[in-house]
């Protein structure tokens, strides 16, 4: 039987994951994310798919994030007229998510229609709109639950288990014609987090694709990133600073609040107000009570005993932009935790343009950083950047704990990998090519697998 693979997105670099595999007669689309970083790199997501977007028979998403999601509604408006499937919680989030994307890709286009009209060129169009992220959220077909076989066809069945990323996420097992089985790793999650379940194995795979984002490093312990956390909250507040957390609305942000409101209860959090500043976060964490099946059992014991690890006294919800503006009268004893994470839009960008170049403030940065966004450009230790066309000198204190990520590091990748019992193909995604390179050596050299490729966009492979 003809198998094929090519790669459409999520390679030499860590957004715009898109999979397309050739089997059984069907083809099946893993993920369809949104570039993100550089104006160039978004530029992107107005290109070509690489493939036709109507004859894609199932589309397999693997978990919410914008960077796997975020195109499903270009997909729809190119013809796309498949079956979307993914678990429950992943739908609730993938839903507004890209409902949010829509909106600020109108938003934009309506302020670049003032410039460009004062310039006499034309005006740009939003990639795609509110009513045509609606529009896609018809085609999400049957609800994958862990570890549950689903059928596509008589040759073709697909089980999503249990990734540990974020609420909901998952990674595939597709079995074809009961001879050969293809793993797709989605975004494998940390272990030892709280909230959610840590990621299972996988039971073998004839073929892996898997994700390399901290595949060169080992993250710090849960324990040391939470006194890390602890000590820059602490010490900012002893300057008289403000804390900016710039911070993923799914999971991070929740992470987040689990261990403040840990700290609060055990008297360790200094005296401050807290600041919860994205109206996305604020409706992740009613998604996240939603679906407490993706809970670990740290966590439903403390919902057993009526205890919200999501909230605590001093904990202010800001979801008007009104309320926001608000925040940046408060000089001092304030921890801020707003979107995006990468700093490349949203409200952060308007308290760091009150708090960066403050030497008694900090900025906590707790996520990846991609390259080319402004998040990068401070953690690479520039010392100016520009925020809003206007450039600021950087003067606060910077942490980068790395012990948050939603990513498996290096150990837990490779302890991953060893449960697919030496594939004959594995394919590194989802990381930086130099990252990649580095992965790759690691697995040839622990014989971990029979051949390791690094795919570039657009290239296929015959399996």
């Amino acid at each position: 039987m003809a198998i094929s693979l090519s790669f459409h997105g999520g390679v030499s670099g860590v957004t715009g994951s898109c999979h397309l595999l050739k089997a059984g007669g069907l083809n099946i689309l893993v993920d369809c994310g949104f570039f993100q970083g550089s104006r160039e790199t978004e530029q992107r997501n107005r290109g070509d798919f690489g493939f036709d977007p109507a004859s894609i028979h199932f589309l397999l998403l693997t978990h919410g994030h914008l960077d796997h999601c975020g195109r499903i509604p270009l997909l729809v408006k190119n013809g796309f007229q498949g079956k979307i499937i993914c678990t429950a919680a992943t739908y609730d989030i993938a839903r507004i998510i890209m409902l949010d994307t829509a909106r600020i890709q109108e938003e934009d286009a309506a302020r670049w229609k003032r410039i460009n009209k004062r310039k006499g060129l034309e005006p740009p169009e939003p990639l795609y709109t509110e009513l045509e992220a609606l529009d896609a959220l018809r085609y999400f077909g049957d609800v994958a639950e862990y570890g549950h076989s689903l059928v596509l066809n008589e040759q073709v069945s697909v089980t999503f288990r249990d990734a540990g990323h974020i609420l909901g996420a998952a990674f595939l097992e597709i079995d074809i014609a009961e001879e050969r089985r293809v793993v797709f790793s989605g975004d494998l999650g940390n272990r030892n987090k709280p909230i959610i379940r840590d990621p299972e194995y996988p039971q073998k795979a004839d073929i892996c694709v898997i994700e390399g984002t901290y595949s060169e490093r080992e993250h710090k312990d849960i324990e040391a990133s939470v006194n890390e956390l602890y000590q820059a909250v602490t010490e900012t507040c002893r300057r008289g600073g403000n804390v900016l957390i710039p911070a993923f609305a799914i999971e991070r942000t929740q992470d987040l609040l689990f261990y403040l409101s840990q700290m609060y209860y055990e008297k360790d959090l200094p005296s401050c107000r807290v600041f919860l500043d994205s109206p996305m976060a604020i409706n992740v964490n009613d998604i996240m009570r939603r679906h407490p099946e993706c809970f670990d059992e740290e966590t439903k014991l403390l919902l057993s005993r009526n205890h919200d690890p999501f909230s605590f006294p001093g904990l202010q919800l800001t979801k008007t932009q009104e309320q926001s503006m608000k925040i940046n009268a408060v000089e001092s004893h304030a921890i801020i935790i707003a979107g995006s994470g990468m700093c490349t839009g949203g409200r952060i960008k308007h308290h760091l343009k009150h708090n960066i170049w403050r030497e008694e403030s900090s900025i906590i940065f707790v996520g990846y950083q991609a390259e080319g966004t402004l998040g990068r450009n401070i953690v690479d230790g520039n010392e100016k950047v520009k925020i809003y066309d206007e450039t600021y000198r950087v003067r606060a204190k910077i942490y980068t704990i790395g012990g948050f990520s939603a990513h498996a590091d290096k150990h837990i990748l490779l302890d991953w990998l060893d449960h697919c019992r030496v594939p004959e193909q594995v394919f590194l995604v989802h990381g930086e090519d130099s990252v990649l390179s580095s992965f790759k050596k690691e697995i040839q050299a622990r014989e971990r697998a029979k051949e390791v490729h690094i795919p570039k966009i657009h290239e296929s492979f015959s399996l």
